[in-house]
């Protein structure tokens, strides 16, 4: 949803050309399709705009109008789930923006997991920085933010489930507001790993070199924001 601008900045910088999936839920602020624009007019990016199998008038048909206050997981998986797992195939692994920081259920997240879900590698090399870190990169380099941002959204997702935060809120508190609800469905089954050998799958050895290896770059490109922990 555009809401890691500093990651897709950042990687974009280390990896020019690299593909950035963004998940056109047919439900995004008008602010956010406008930055999904300019980062690819603007940045060396490969854009891949992925859509739900159902537009929203077909899934109102099957599920009824408004699934998502009646029924967000379903609501979620329909129209970001399923979308993010086609779009994965044929990919060895992925990166994410999610920070430790973000939410009380982000806590334990590392620079490298085993998305064992998608049978992936799982990348979240910003999982350290706090938002101070997040805000001085971006300060720095120039990086261009949601328009949201400057209206107190600091987690932004689909335009019916996402409100402002009030100062000294959970980041996430404007997502879901009023239910139990706390994560879309995209970030989990993750398995943590200490070394490769954690994985069941052979085949991942390959794959969590090479997720180092461009960790590693990432990192370099990061000019001192943050701190990364590799295990």
């Amino acid at each position: 949803s555009m809401g890691d601008e500093v990651l897709v900045h950042l990687a974009s910088d280390e990896l020019p050309g690299l593909d950035v999936v963004f998940i056109d839920t047919g439900y995004h602020f008008a602010e956010t399709i406008g930055t999904r624009d300019a980062y690819a007019a603007t940045r060396p990016i490969t854009l891949i705009n992925i859509t739900p199998i159902q537009t929203i008038p077909e899934q109102a048909a099957a599920h009824g109008e408004d699934l998502y206050a009646r029924d967000p997981n379903l609501c979620c998986a329909l129209r970001k789930v399923e979308p993010l797992n086609r779009s994965l195939e044929g990919y060895h692994g992925w990166i994410s923006g999610m920070r430790r920081e973000d939410a009380p259920t982000r806590t334990d997240i590392n620079l490298i997991e085993y998305d064992a879900k998608r049978d992936k590698v799982k990348l979240n090399p910003l999982a350290e920085w706090t938002a101070t870190d997040v805000d001085a990169y971006a300060a720095e380099h120039g990086v261009l933010l949601n328009p949201l941002r400057d209206a107190g959204y600091a987690s932004i997702g689909c335009e019916p489930c996402t409100r402002p935060v009030a100062e000294g809120e959970d980041p996430r508190a404007g997502r879901w507001a009023g239910s139990n609800k706390t994560e879309c469905g995209l970030h989990t089954f993750a398995i943590y790993l200490d070394h490769p050998g954690h994985c069941a799958v052979q085949a991942f050895q390959d794959a969590w070199n090479t997720g180092l290896e461009h960790v590693a770059h990432i990192q370099a490109g990061a000019n001192g924001h943050g701190h990364f922990v590799q295990d």
